[in-house]
């Protein structure tokens, strides 16, 4: 017997995938963000982006149609480029540069505007407006197709660089808990999304196996299976895809991941699958540790619950009702949610702590809006000394609690684990005989984590923490010589 088959109307039902199910190709989210280079020095002399915007709105209205656009240097200088040498008096006195062009934004936007209701070769990848050149740059893998793009769309080519780029942009796409994903025959949900890829049900498919997304653009590969026995899976996706903290509610809206904090017997718990995908299905945890008979074998240590199922929802995520803790995957079950109530039923999950723990031996871990794995706010686990800590955007805190002593030379190592989507920094400073503070080594990238490793000699240290952009909790991991 097929390990896939449904065996629907049984005391208990394995495997509720969607068998030889035509897939329907759904939109994905496209999540592709820039990492903008920064300077090391640049953390005390910036403005904050707050305040660069703000410089930039208020000279945007102020100038009218001179305005050519405005941007930040690594140093922290505001400039903003205008048509109109009178403005340049107005332009300082609100804290910025200023730099005379020959064009203003609104000409740049009416030239890209051309290029974009003009067809273009595959070859030409892309073309945006440029403020520090004051001109539109295209980006082509042949110059020739790029000149010919220009040409037709009649728009003024001494305002055009073009720019020979190798570069082959493609679409980026989320991965969200309970959402579908195909193998060559059948469809399965996702569970939850960690480093690397996603955590679904074992009897989904076999190590080795091929995935594709929900819109059929290819996905990943199994990384590694379990079932029977137990009926847990990982899926290594490619870099296309981008593993995010969320679960579908199928409302228009997403629960959010925040850790993997096993539930107790009573207590509520929704369930996402891409079948039943008119809502978050919800009901109380019945019992932990039972074990179900399938036919393709036993499956141990499950959770059960009254939520109802369907054929497609398996390997698609269990969390809590409220504090959003990933609980389990999707295993098998009994009945239907055809009737819109789902009563009576009971479906099955594997642990989702179990396919974890093999996980974070390989270094990956559950992806969390706090940048870590559950249920703590990071990760850093692996070092003798653990910090957490909340803090706001533009604030800096000394760790461990002011500072250090080492009495020896050795290395000093340390990881900073911050939430999506902030720009944390770390510095490792050691203080003087005369009681002041120098930094003697530094991790300033522009992404939400960090790390230093430094060899140092005796003395008294202490690790800045500074919020550059955004706020929340963070871990510090680290340890002394």
């Amino acid at each position: 017997m097929s390990r896939r088959h449904t065996m629907l109307g049984s005391a208990t039902a394995c495997c509720l995938v969607a068998a030889l199910v035509s897939p329907v190709a759904a939109n994905a989210t496209v999540a592709a963000n820039a990492a903008t280079p920064r300077s090391p020095q640049a953390s005390v002399t910036r403005p904050s982006p707050g305040q660069a915007t703000a410089i930039q709105k208020k000279l945007r209205l102020s100038l009218g149609r001179s305005f050519a656009g405005a941007w930040v240097s690594p140093t922290g200088t505001v400039t903003v480029a205008t048509t109109d040498a009178a403005s340049a008096a107005t332009i300082r006195r609100s804290g910025a540069v200023p730099k005379q062009v020959a064009r203003s934004e609104a000409s740049l936007a009416a030239t890209q505007a051309k290029l974009n209701h003009t067809k273009a070769a595959t070859s030409v990848t892309s073309w945006f407006v440029d403020a520090t050149t004051n001109k539109v740059v295209v980006q082509a893998r042949s110059v020739a197709a790029a000149r010919h793009f220009v040409k037709a769309s009649g728009a003024d080519a001494s305002a055009v660089t073009i720019v020979r780029s190798t570069r082959r942009p493609r679409p980026l796409y989320d991965i969200v808990g309970g959402e579908r994903y195909w193998t060559s025959q059948y469809g399965c949900s996702v569970a939850f999304s960690v480093t690397g890829g996603f955590v679904t049900a074992g009897h989904c498919g076999n190590t080795g196996e091929q995935t594709s997304g929900s819109n059929q653009v290819s996905q990943g590969t199994f990384g590694g299976s379990s079932f029977p026995t137990n009926d847990y899976a990982w899926v290594n996706t490619n870099s296309s895809w981008t593993p995010t903290p969320k679960v579908n509610k199928w409302n228009g809206t997403y629960e959010t991941v925040h850790g993997a904090t096993p539930a107790a017997v009573g207590a509520r718990v929704c369930r996402s699958g891409s079948t039943t995908n008119s809502r978050l299905w919800c009901g109380t945890i019945q019992e932990l540790n039972a074990t179900v008979n399938y036919e393709e074998g036993a499956v141990y240590g499950l959770i059960r619950t009254n939520i109802c199922a369907d054929p497609g929802d398996s390997g698609g995520a269990l969390i809590t009702e409220t504090g959003g803790q990933a609980q389990g995957i999707t295993s098998g079950g009994s009945g239907s949610c055809n009737d819109g109530q789902g009563s009576g039923d009971e479906t099955f999950f594997q642990p989702v702590t179990e396919v974890l723990q093999i996980l974070s031996g390989q270094g990956r871990q559950l992806v969390t809006d706090d940048g870590g794995p559950g249920p703590g706010p990071g990760s850093c686990s692996d070092y003798q000394t653990k910090v957490t800590a909340n803090i706001t955007s533009g604030s800096n805190q000394y760790q461990p609690n002011g500072n250090y002593t080492t009495t020896v030379t050795g290395t000093h190592a340390a990881c900073l684990d911050g939430p999506d989507g902030v720009d944390f920094d770390l510095y490792l400073q050691k203080r003087s005989s005369s009681g002041t503070w120098t930094t003697v080594a530094t991790s300033n990238s522009p992404n939400p984590d960090e790390s230093i490793s430094y060899n140092g000699t005796a003395g008294t240290y202490r690790y800045r923490v500074h919020a550059y952009d955004g706020s929340g909790n963070y871990t510090l991991g680290f340890n002394k010589p």
